[in-house]
């Protein structure tokens, strides 16, 4: 269930220096996240794999103020030293289930070990918890690091926020710029959950540094119908967009069930099938998150609508 909006600021909350234990650190969400804590005041202890201390997202890291900790995932005494004398550890992993559920879970374990308090897992996704099994294989593997992480004598918050927002722009094959379309499956009038990767991590930042978390935050930067984003998409380019209907969700399940089957693309964290999954499981509005929404717990955030990210060039 969503909270009350807290009454402390963000930025009173860091006053105190934190250190923010930060794995996946040099994935595309982990320096965001870096940035909002550096921002809010925390220290950073970045984590990052044996031999990636010299990377370009490392050096990045480290002009931020961050501390790099070269770590492997299969050594517990390296990781419970990396946790130690922290006040979260926060993980933006990314892969399937040696990493999702097995890397995490080491992880875990090393901050309980080391006594940390709290723990953010890697979701940062659509509601997963309202889909049924075999919905999503990415889906799957967060939930059975849920059944994990609820069984650890630790505080633990999962940030839920919808499909990043940037996908729009390409990735996802929902809002197509050159024919101006807005294609979709089944119900037009679906309210769908977007928040941009930027606003997803200022607010974890903000979550890390927040004693008083519950298990769940939800948050949206905009909840939009497919009828919505072709307004936004008209409105953001100055040109009119159509909607483009590819028939009922049963087509899109058929389409996920064909294009699994001849590219089954085992060891691809992001295979189209993958793709295919998350909308479908969006458009059904099974994955919708539950409101109200969490957005106004931290005040400083002002979260970026689909219009203005459809008009950045």
């Amino acid at each position: 269930m969503a909270t009350e909006p807290t009454t402390t600021s963000p930025h009173s909350l860091a006053s105190e220096p934190t250190t923010i234990v930060l794995a996946g650190s040099t994935g595309a969400l982990g320096l965001l996240i870096a940035h909002h804590l550096r921002r809010r005041g925390a220290a950073v202890r970045a984590l990052v794999r044996p031999g990636k201390g010299n990377t370009a997202e490392a050096t990045s890291l480290r002009l931020q103020g961050c501390e790099l900790v070269e770590v492997d995932y299969n050594n517990a005494e390296e990781l419970k030293k990396a946790c130690a004398g922290t006040g979260c550890v926060v993980s933006a992993l990314s892969g399937l289930r040696e990493v999702i559920v097995e890397a995490q879970t080491r992880l875990l374990d090393a901050a309980v070990a080391a006594g940390v308090p709290r723990f953010i897992p890697s979701d940062y996704s659509a509601d997963f918890t309202r889909l049924p099994e075999g919905s999503n294989r990415n889906f799957d593997l967060r939930r059975e690091f849920q059944r994990r992480v609820d069984q650890a004598p630790i505080q633990a918050t999962s940030i839920l926020n919808g499909m990043f927002m940037d996908l729009l722009k390409g990735q996802a094959p929902v809002v197509l710029q050159g024919p101006r379309r807005v294609v979709y499956w089944g119900d037009a009038d679906q309210p769908l959950d977007f928040t941009t990767m930027v606003d997803t991590a200022n607010f974890t930042a903000a979550a890390a540094l927040d004693p008083n978390t519950p298990r769940f935050l939800r948050v949206a930067g905009e909840v939009a119908s497919i009828r919505d984003l072709q307004a936004d998409a008209s409105k953001a380019t100055g040109q009119r967009y159509k909607l483009l209907r590819m028939g009922g969700l049963g087509v899109l399940a058929g389409m996920i069930k064909v294009t699994r089957t001849l590219f089954p693309a085992k060891n691809e964290v992001f295979p189209p099938w993958q793709g295919m999954q998350y909308l479908h499981n969006m458009f059904t509005g099974q994955a919708k998150l539950a409101e109200p929404l969490d957005n106004a717990r931290y005040s400083d955030i002002q979260w970026t609508k689909v219009q203005d990210l459809l008009a950045v060039k």
